[in-house]
């Protein structure tokens, strides 16, 4: 197979992956939004955690195909990617200022949750109890998302009111049809992406793990970037910063646990000592931002450019290390 035909095997991946998510997470939303679910919840659960199923299918496709590196990198570089990437590309468009209370709840959370994460990677191993405890940490997270959406004090926040503008109007009979059809280009698109990538880390000589943490991240947080620069040019900043913060709460708790269950061992070099830190800096960047801004923008120009010169800095340096 020539490079040609790999590089455009990729792109089609990529492609079909972004265009898949987009309408599994239509019609879930639809789907939901038939049988009354609240719609914050749904908007906390589906456009949040539903942006990074991309990331889900590919890390599980990866792990069973044995290739622990693509799915841990992916796992990493997807949270790197939506912080440096998505914000920063988000913010340059249309800088953003965050109202929502319940948001800045979120982000305690995101950083709590890297942090404990940071603790499992210590002993430089990742293993099925890590993965257990994290499903366990994803479930405890999920009921204090039905506890939180079902709160009439937050009924009114300032997330539930853009989410409720947001909503699909779409028949019960339809969004099932396109649900499955989204599923399919889902795990397609992913198989694509995943032989893709690990076919140019052989030809380049590099570790799959790079590649995971460089362009398979990036490709699976193409959904996130869509829906993020979307909702902020259409004024809905803060589902623009939710669907970050969700997505890399669930990257930790719901796609690293699939290589920690299927093939569980020794991380990556350079996990703990570069990767980790570059994840860990972005997301107490992004929380600083949000939590103590500097202009009435919590997230401006500035702070936008800076997040987006980090990771092209990071990007760069990893793959020419």
């Amino acid at each position: 197979m020539s490079w040609f035909h790999v590089i455009l095997e990729l792109l089609i991946g990529i492609g079909l992956l972004t265009w898949g998510a987009d309408r599994f997470i239509t019609a879930c939303s639809s789907i939901a939004k038939h049988f009354g679910m609240p719609p914050l919840l749904i908007g906390m659960l589906l456009v949040g955690f539903g942006t990074s199923f991309p990331e889900l299918v590919v890390s599980l496709i990866a792990a069973l195909k044995g290739n622990s590196g693509i799915a841990i990198g992916n796992a990493i570089g997807s949270n790197i990617a939506n912080i440096g990437l998505v914000v920063g590309v988000t913010a340059l468009v249309a800088p953003i200022a965050i109202h929502s209370q319940l948001l800045k709840r979120e982000f305690p959370i995101l950083v709590a949750v890297s942090a404990v994460v940071g603790l499992l990677f210590w002993d430089n191993q990742i293993t099925r109890l890590d993965g257990l405890l994290l499903i366990a940490l994803l479930i405890a997270h999920l009921y204090w998302m039905i506890r939180v959406a079902r709160s009439k004090k937050l009924s009114h926040d300032a997330m539930a009111e853009e989410y409720k503008k947001e909503l699909p109007k779409m028949s019960l009979k339809k969004a099932w049809i396109w649900w499955l059809v989204g599923l399919v280009f889902l795990f397609a698109a992913s198989e694509l992406l995943v032989d893709s990538a690990s076919t140019i880390a052989r030809w380049m000589h590099i570790s799959d793990f790079i590649i995971g943490l460089t362009i398979v991240a990036v490709g699976t947080s193409l959904p996130e970037l869509a829906a993020t620069v979307v909702s902020a040019w259409r004024g809905e900043h803060d589902i623009a910063i939710g669907n970050v913060v969700g997505s890399n709460i669930f990257n930790l708790l719901a796609v690293l646990p699939m290589p920690a269950l299927i093939i569980p061992g020794h991380l990556p070099s350079h996990l703990l000592t570069r990767d980790f830190p570059v994840m860990m800096l972005l997301t107490v960047l992004l929380w600083l931002f949000a939590f103590f801004p500097i202009h009435k923008k919590n997230i401006g120009r500035l702070e936008a450019g800076a997040l987006l010169l980090a990771f092209v800095a990071y990007m760069v340096y990893t793959l020419m290390a």
